[in-house]
């Protein structure tokens, strides 16, 4: 965890494990996250200090629970399942306290609407990724960005006003021979866009420089971007969304992934803002 200015960073877990892709509660009372310390990437739970880890599903399976998001009510939450025999691959939501867990469909990276009626995800198809709403109540999906304007769409973030959202954008197509070579050409061409809920004004805001792109998150007043990049390691900057100034935040290396909670917002409380933090995961050292 940090202050938005990088400072007073402070580790969360203190284990050996991979931890990563941690989501702050509604509340900011709790923390969930990825690890995996029991041989398999998995959802735990946690409180805000890092106290009183526990896992969310006691049931082990060989896929990985990834990319989680949290129900504006707290009582739920939706997932990615990675499914490397490519059976129960997709979007699932499930509830805490229950094993059991709904497949939606076969979309990626999901994150919940700031009003809890949708979660937008992405879809691939044959020639790239589409970002994806889908209603939670109907569960029909909508789509609005077409491939003319962004081919690969996907890691998408709401404002807190749910009228925009930030994503990881690549406009150009993936190479045919998925050698090393090409592939990593092409992923250092991904990078972070912005657009309104409706799909327009779509804009890039850093440019394909370095390795690639991803994680972006919308600060909770929509002024910054936070998001992770690589220059021989993983770093977390931050990006202002008019001016396209960048701030790198860690300098360690082997940091991404991070997620912005706001006390002014989710706790009941009197506006604190130098109380706004980060949290991020970090690659295992060896």
């Amino acid at each position: 965890m940090m202050n938005p200015d990088g400072s007073e960073q402070v580790n969360l877990t203190q284990h050996p494990a991979v931890d990563l892709q941690a989501a702050w509660s509604p509340t900011g009372e709790q923390i969930l996250f990825v690890s995996d310390r029991e041989g398999t990437r998995d959802l735990y739970l946690m409180d805000a200090d890092g106290s009183n880890v526990q896992p969310v599903f006691k049931e082990k399976t060989h896929v990985w629970r990834t990319a989680p998001t949290w129900a504006p009510d707290s009582k739920q939450f939706a997932y990615q399942n990675v499914d490397w025999k490519f059976i129960k691959g997709g979007l699932y939501l499930g509830a805490f306290g229950k094993e059991d867990a709904e497949f939606i469909a076969n979309y990626n990276t999901p994150e919940w609407s700031p009003d809890g009626s949708e979660i937008a995800g992405s879809e691939h198809h044959a020639l790239g990724a589409r970002l994806t709403f889908i209603n939670i109540h109907t569960r029909q999906a909508e789509q609005p960005l077409p491939d003319e304007a962004l081919l690969f769409q996907f890691e998408s973030s709401w404002s807190a006003a749910g009228d925009r959202l930030a994503l990881v954008g690549n406009k150009h197509p993936l190479p045919v021979i998925l050698d090393r070579a090409p592939h990593r050409a092409w992923k250092d061409k991904q990078t972070i866009y912005i657009v309104n809920r409706d799909g327009t004004d779509l804009r890039q805001l850093v440019d394909e420089a370095g390795r690639e792109v991803q994680y972006p998150e919308l600060s909770p007043d929509g002024s910054e971007v936070l998001y992770t990049q690589g220059f021989g390691a993983l770093f977390i900057f931050k990006v202002d969304v008019n001016s396209r100034i960048r701030t790198q935040l860690t300098h360690t290396g082997g940091d991404f992934g991070g997620d912005w909670f706001d006390p002014t917002h989710g706790l009941p409380v009197s506006p604190k803002p130098n109380l706004l933090t980060t949290t991020w995961g970090e690659m295992k050292k060896e």
